[in-house]
């Protein structure tokens, strides 16, 4: 993928879900993309709805369906017209997950947006199995905005692990946010420094280690924007010994990023690397947005 050409912003048409809604909007002014609206009607509770009332459940259901399409064009309009940007509309009725999945793939959706804080299904999709599920099975890249956009991304971090998956996440990194600084970030730890504590080896010795490796990262990391094509005063290197999970969520602090993009493994790896404990961390603590990566 070489640029933005279709984003598709899923929505339970709730108050705080329009963030997404607008971030969609700003992003598809910006790259010059279309920009899709979805809204699905999830198919098991218009069948509840219809087994409760009988014979008024049919009615109900049109009903129902009637006021989430008004909303829908209400909402294309509202976030269409400040960006001067018409959004289609797509109105299904399925399984939520599923139906995402499928009409992203219907449109070749280039990225995928979400509201981080909306109804209650809203936040399972971010905060529990549901986002797991819908990032372990889409290889498209996943922005959940958590923030009301007021302005285009500035400042973005990018936590890079030098697998080639950092290189995927630097590249959705500069498609979505163009003119930001990009934050180049590595954690590292010492392998095996609490056993070499524990069999007696003096801290300076330690924190030679330490040296050693923040060098031979910051090295890296050099070669990795130089790999990316990225122009020195566009970026800078912060390399942290720690936990890496704790430390992107400090440097998201500390940097004042208003966006962090994690790269995500491919097929064919374990469920713990599609979707690892730093990911899940991060989605789930950040106060910023968070964009998931494909390679």
């Amino acid at each position: 993928m070489s640029q933005l050409h279709t984003l598709l912003a899923a929505t339970d048409l709730s108050a705080p879900s329009r963030h997404a809604a607008l971030r969609a909007a700003m992003l598809a002014r910006q790259a010059g993309a279309r920009l899709e609206l979805l809204h699905v009607v999830e198919s098991g509770a218009l069948d509840e709805l219809r087994r409760l009332f009988d014979n008024d459940g049919n009615g109900l259901r049109d009903r129902i369906r009637s006021q989430a399409r008004e909303a829908l064009a209400q909402l294309a309009t509202d976030v269409g017209r400040p960006f001067d940007v018409s959004a289609g509309q797509h109105l299904v009725e399925g399984a939520v997950l599923e139906s995402i999945i499928a009409q992203a793939d219907l449109l070749d959706a280039s990225l995928l947006i979400l509201g981080a804080r909306g109804a209650a299904f809203m936040r399972h999709w971010l905060l529990g199995a549901t986002a797991e599920r819908l990032l372990r099975k889409s290889l498209r890249p996943i922005l959940a905005v958590k923030q009301p956009p007021h302005e285009a991304y500035r400042s973005v971090l990018v936590p890079v692990d030098f697998s080639p998956w950092s290189q995927g996440a630097i590249r959705v990194a500069r498609m979505v946010a163009p003119k930001a600084e990009l934050i180049l970030m590595h954690a590292f730890e010492v392998p095996f420094e609490g056993t070499l504590r524990l069999a007696g080896v003096e801290d300076e010795v330690v924190q030679r280690y330490r040296v050693t490796a923040r060098r031979e990262a910051l090295a890296r990391l050099h070669q990795t924007a130089a790999d990316g094509l990225i122009a020195a005063e566009n970026w800078h290197a912060v390399v942290i010994h720690g936990d890496a999970a704790h430390r992107i969520l400090e440097q998201e602090e500390e940097q004042g990023a208003d966006l962090i993009v994690l790269g995500k493994h491919g097929p064919g790896m374990t469920e713990e690397l599609l979707l690892g404990s730093v990911t899940k961390h991060v989605l789930a603590q950040a106060r910023c947005d968070v964009l998931v990566a494909h390679r």
